[in-house]
């Protein structure tokens, strides 16, 4: 069979299709909608480390006992404004949608909620989370670990996740002020993307044990997973650049997923036993939502969160710059762009696609590949 190069396919089909390898894996209709509207999203917002190009890992960590594909939603302790949450190993985008949405509803009786979460997998983008507070006229933060991929300052050796933070605060503009972002320079879907590509990686993302940079993303792939490769935390390696900044604020997150819940840390959480055998990863999420008029006038915020993007726009560029960003304005164009266009399918998620739908029996799919 002849793989066509990059054919693009519309955003509705490639979500329906999600949809349906998780329910093909065993997970509940309503859960496996949840799921696959994240993971469009991101592909939507132009993250296509964390979208369809995820599907194969929960397809296969689901079949091997590391994911279960029913989730059990268990809140163990709960007080006015907080609660915490054990998700039993079940789907990390259901237990961060049921938990952001008790946030929320915390925050809009009590001003504030927040909840922790443990024993839980990989959810997809931090950001959509906070996002989920946004549309309901509210700041919204979230955090999680990840398995180790990120050596501390002046170390060597994979300690923390990427341990991404997400901040969201609505304006008076169509598009929200939305930060979402790894602590590490980069993260390991970045990685899996130029393994995709077959597309060499610049110095200064990731080095081996002797602190040498690593270029190729495949050998780097295989390297993570002996503990042999990191990735860097922000600002990169030593101090010169503050790279100790970046790993504080990952050791942060760590303590906000961990600490909090009783919870996996560091190498509890690699999603391999001391046995050498598989075992689920009990990742840690912590979010937040706060009531904006629990301090002032909604559309006074939005003004103000507005006034401030605006100024800092229409400040003065660097040459040779035609334009200033405030964060999530490019994923919000992408949104709208892909939205249009469709999800660009490179080669080797073609492959994972095909096989996929062959191993379900998804015969009503024919994508152009």
């Amino acid at each position: 069979m002849v793989i066509s190069a990059h054919p693009r396919i519309p955003f509705t089909l490639l979500q329906q299709f999600m949809k349906d390898v998780f329910i093909g894996v065993g997970v509940p209709e309503e859960d496996a909608e949840i799921s696959a509207r994240i993971l469009i999203a991101s592909d939507l917002r132009g993250i296509e480390s964390h979208g369809v190009g995820r599907l194969k890992m929960y397809y296969d960590r689901m079949k091997n006992g590391q994911h279960n594909p029913v989730t059990q939603f268990e809140v163990i302790r709960e007080r006015a404004a907080t609660a915490l949450v054990d998700g039993h190993h079940g789907v990390g985008m259901v237990i961060g949608y049921k938990a952001m949405n008790l946030a929320i509803a915390k925050a809009r009786q009590f001003g504030m909620g927040s909840v922790a979460v443990r024993n839980s997998t990989h959810f997809g983008i931090d950001g959509y989370y906070a996002l989920m507070a946004v549309k309901n006229n509210m700041i919204g933060m979230s955090f999680t670990n990840a398995r180790p991929s990120v050596a501390p300052t002046f170390g060597a050796q994979p300690m923390l996740g990427t341990n991404p933070i997400a901040f969201g605060a609505p304006t008076d503009e169509d598009i929200p002020f939305l930060y979402d972002g790894a602590t590490s320079l980069i993260q390991r879907g970045k990685v899996e993307v130029y393994d995709r590509l077959n597309k060499e990686m610049p110095d200064g993302w990731v080095i081996d044990q002797n602190g040498r940079f690593l270029n190729d993303p495949a050998y780097t792939l295989k390297a993570m997973v002996k503990d042999q490769a990191s990735l860097l935390p922000l600002g990169g390696s030593g101090d010169e650049f503050s790279g100790y900044k970046g790993y504080g604020l990952a050791t942060m997150v760590e303590i906000l997923s961990a600490a909090l819940q009783t919870a996996n840390f560091l190498h509890a959480t690699t999603g391999i036993g001391v046995d050498g055998k598989l075992k689920p990863f009990g990742l840690g999420h912590f979010f937040m939502a706060i009531d904006i008029e629990s301090f002032t006038d909604i559309a006074q915020f939005k003004q103000t969160t507005g006034d401030i993007l605006r100024e800092l726009r229409a400040s003065h560029k660097a040459p040779g710059q035609s334009r200033i960003y405030t964060a999530g304005e490019k994923e919000y164009d992408n949104e709208i762009r892909l939205a249009k266009e469709g999800i660009m399918i490179i080669p080797q998620l073609q492959r994972e696609i095909k096989a996929m739908q062959q191993e379900l029996g998804l015969n009503q799919y024919n994508f152009p590949f």
